[in-house]
């Protein structure tokens, strides 16, 4: 009998031990849960499918295969409890940095995690340094936790496909010619355009890396992961070519330079000419405004009576007659 009893009591233990205590859990500040029971998620009753506003860049059969359901998302908070059949899904939505060349499937690969390659247009291997800033989106924990089996393997190889087709076709902007001039054939930044994808990506670094964080925003639909930001910092080529490419960035800065001081020649001499045209058009005009207003005085004299006119040039012949040192006359025979 005692037996028994002792085994009800160990058990009745067992159980307080195991699924009361243990059944009591919390939620960190950055951290959200996620509960199931017996393997389902919980979900917002009535609530329709997730439709995020990057989803509108998806195509309908994608956005069709990424509709994930809405869950009960736990605050940070506690004591909670769950039941024996119950399961709970922590995650972290701090804001986390990986070098973008990391592979969480494969450690070893690209050198460690340090450099990424990528192959340019002109068939140049290079290799890419950076990283990525991220945080799992509270919006969408569904596809984050039972979505795929591991979203940030998933993550990293849909950026990397978009880097790398970004690299493989990247071309400089071209600054575009205003009506009635020719086509200059330079950059954003003021240099010539050389054709040479490298130089090309190095000095747009900003652009591709905002070209990255719009690609890549679809990620917050298809995995549950947001990318914050891509810190693309390094673009190097391969040993065999730095010193052939250094000899073309210096002849590319020369002749930048003697554009930019050809340009300013051609400015000065512009401004120059406009100055010497409104000089010119000054003069005239001071030349011309006297004999205007004369012309007009003359034509109010005559309007005003037929000996007015008469009397005018009598009065001018005389002032010119006072300044005179000798007159000579006409006299008719």
């Amino acid at each position: 009998m005692s037996i028994g009893i002792g085994f009800v009591v160990g058990f009745f233990a067992w159980f307080v031990v195991r699924y009361l205590i243990f059944g009591v859990y919390t939620v960190e500040q950055n951290q959200r849960a996620v509960k199931t029971s017996f393997g389902r998620a919980q979900r917002l009753p009535g609530a329709p499918a997730i439709q995020l506003p990057e989803a509108a860049e998806m195509s309908e059969e994608e956005r069709a295969r990424y509709a994930y359901p809405q869950l009960k998302v736990i605050p940070p908070g506690g004591p909670y409890f769950k039941m024996p059949w119950e399961k709970v899904y922590k995650v972290t939505v701090a804001t986390e940095t990986m070098s973008m060349a990391h592979d969480p499937e494969t450690p070893t690969a690209n050198k460690g995690g340090t450099v990424l390659e990528a192959v340019t247009k002109d068939q140049l291997n290079t290799g890419l340094t950076g990283q990525i800033r991220y945080r799992i989106a509270e919006r969408n924990l569904y596809a984050y936790l039972f979505g795929v089996k591991n979203p940030i393997a998933h993550v990293m190889g849909f950026f990397i496909s978009v880097l790398r087709e970004k690299i493989a076709n990247f071309e400089a902007p071209v600054l575009a010619a205003t009506e009635g001039e020719p086509e200059l054939g330079l950059t954003e930044d003021g240099t010539v355009v050389t054709g040479i994808s490298i130089n090309d990506l190095r000095k747009n670094l900003r652009d591709l890396n905002d070209h990255m964080l719009r690609e890549c925003r679809t990620s917050t639909t298809r995995y549950g992961i947001e990318l914050d930001a891509s810190l693309i910092t390094g673009i190097d080529p391969p040993e065999d070519v730095e010193s052939a490419l250094a000899a073309i960035n210096t002849a590319q800065n020369q002749v930048s330079s003697d554009l930019s001081l050809a340009q300013a020649g051609a400015d000065q001499k512009l401004v120059q000419s406009k100055r010497a045209v409104e000089i010119e058009t000054l003069r005239a005009q001071a030349e011309v405004e006297p004999l205007v207003a004369l012309a007009e005085r003359l034509r109010e004299l005559r309007a005003s009576g037929p000996r007015s006119l008469a009397a005018y040039l009598r009065n001018a012949r005389l002032g010119l007659f006072q300044k005179a040192d000798r007159v000579f006359l006409e006299v008719e025979s």
